[in-house]
């Protein structure tokens, strides 16, 4: 049994488990998984919630499964610029592979061990130490922690066998200094690895071929004595579906009339209070994590029991999984934010999702909207029909943006 339109040909029993748990291919994975199968570099562009995730990780599995492994070491890098980001990938990546193991034991059928680890600021002491003596198949990072990795003898010896880099949330870094420190990293690694497969994936991205060629990079060829540097081809893969929104821009009438600071903060804050209570869960984006401490106090204030909890870097990292968590399972009524939970973090299910103030870019707004109806094939609509998610996400009720 293969997928339909044999894309590529999967293990039967990544194929079963596909059909099982995901069911049909989305278009994007479609389209993608030939060009993966092959090998080619790609720059992956699709609406969230459409799958990207999986179309970049299944095909990198299903060969991490087949092969024999010569040492330890990992095999799949995937890098992106939250560590909260690459928590939730961790999480979400155990699950899929557990149901495969379980699956492949079933038939007696041998499945590897694939050990997956993090390596980011948030990494404690203890487990980057077991990383460097039991090497996963699959690290995930963010780009300084990459860097770190480089620079240490031990991090340099562990990542010699790299044969494919993903590159999740392009966008959010390709036009920073972040996104040049990425990059030199991941042309660091090909001294020591060789070329490897580049995967990059964003669900806004513009200009296309200027952030493909960025992925891409130039490849050394002749005598190094007489370097000679190619552009490397990179397959564009893109995606003609669209995501659906409802988008509302309000504002308390009490504000536009108040002058005093203090005044318009409550005023906002009673009006946040009001639409939290209406819905059952609710995201909240801030640009600072001074306005996103000030709202979850004012939010909170006089309350016995807190209806929204603050996310933001500076907190710790139990602190933040442990909100994300109890939103996820319908512990909480309200997250107030800042990026730290902008990219494609699996919450769980969003009635709206509450904007304050212009995000700094239209695409910080496209991504931050889409937390809300983000699981796969999840239509912002009052009859949505939305299909299983990736690797366990729940689907989005029609939500309500502002």
């Amino acid at each position: 049994m293969q997928i339909p339109d044999d894309p590529y040909a999967f293990h039967p029993l990544v194929t079963r488990w596909f059909h099982q748990r995901i069911g049909d291919p989305t278009p994007i994975q479609k389209t993608a998984w030939p060009r993966i199968a092959n090998g080619d570099h790609v720059l992956l562009t699709a609406p969230t919630g459409s799958g990207k995730t999986l179309a970049a990780f299944l095909c990198a599995l299903d060969r991490l499964i087949r092969e024999s492994h010569d040492g330890d070491g990992p095999r799949i890098l995937y890098i992106s610029p939250l560590k909260a980001l690459n928590n939730d990938v961790r999480q979400n990546l155990i699950r899929p592979l557990a149901q495969i193991r379980r699956l492949f034991e079933a038939e007696g059928v041998p499945f590897p061990d694939i050990r997956v680890a993090t390596r980011s600021g948030d990494t404690p002491a203890n487990e980057r130490r077991k990383m460097l003596r039991q090497p996963p198949q699959i690290l995930i990072t963010t780009p300084e922690s990459l860097h770190l990795l480089l620079s240490s003898h031990g991090g340099l010896s562990v990542l010699t066998g790299i044969r494919v880099v993903i590159l999740d949330e392009i966008h959010a870094v390709v036009a920073t200094k972040r996104g040049s420190l990425l990059m030199s990293a991941v042309d660091r690694l090909v001294p020591l690895c060789g070329e490897f497969q580049r995967i990059a994936l964003s669900a806004t991205v513009k200009p296309i071929k200027v952030v493909a060629d960025f992925v891409s990079g130039y490849r050394l060829e002749g005598d190094p004595s007489d370097p000679v540097y190619v552009q490397r081809p990179i397959r564009l893969c893109q995606s003609a579906e669209t995501a659906g929104d409802r988008i509302a821009i309000r504002m308390p009438k009490a504000v536009t009339m108040k002058s005093g600071d203090v005044d318009l903060w409550n005023d906002l804050a009673d009006h946040l209070r009001q639409s939290i209570a209406a819905c059952r869960s609710t995201l909240v984006f801030t640009n600072s994590r001074r306005l996103c401490e000030k709202l979850t106090y004012l939010i909170n204030a006089g309350r016995q029991t807190p209806i929204a909890y603050a996310h933001h870097g500076s907190l710790s990292r139990q602190l933040r999984l442990d909100v994300e968590q109890r939103l996820k399972r319908g512990e909480l009524k309200a997250i107030i934010a800042t990026a730290s939970l902008e990219l494609g973090i699996d919450i769980g299910t969003l009635d709206q999702v509450i904007l304050v103030q212009s995000p700094p870019s239209v695409s910080s707004t496209i991504q931050r909207i889409g937390r809300s109806g983000h699981g796969v094939g999840s239509i912002a609509g009052p009859h949505s029909s939305p299909r299983t998610p990736l690797m366990g996400s729940l689907p989005r009720p029609w939500p309500r943006r502002y």
